[in-house]
């Protein structure tokens, strides 16, 4: 085991980096950031197959991103998606 010593100041200085580094996180707002689903956990979620959801792009359904050959959507979209779609009942 290596015991490694560092002057008193820097020491401080490493501490008062850290903290201002926890406050500035602190500081943030504690939203929620944006969900994406990859095309695997889109197609799982809704239970369609990979062809479904190809059309569903394909048609203007969904959105999604493109990074090389893996897809993405937004959680937001697939729900949108779903309260588009949504029929409510008519006899109670």
């Amino acid at each position: 085991m290596n015991v490694i010593t560092i002057q008193s100041e820097a020491f401080q200085e490493i501490v008062k980096k850290l903290e201002e580094i926890n406050t500035r996180l602190n500081s943030k707002e504690k939203e929620p950031k944006e969900v994406w689903l990859d095309n695997q956990e889109f197609i799982q979620l809704l239970k369609i197959s990979k062809r479904t959801a190809q059309n569903y792009r394909d048609e203007g359904y969904i959105s999604f991103s493109q990074v090389g050959h893996k897809i993405y959507y937004k959680l937001a979209d697939v729900d949108e998606l779903l309260h588009k779609h949504y029929n409510k009942a008519f006899k109670k």
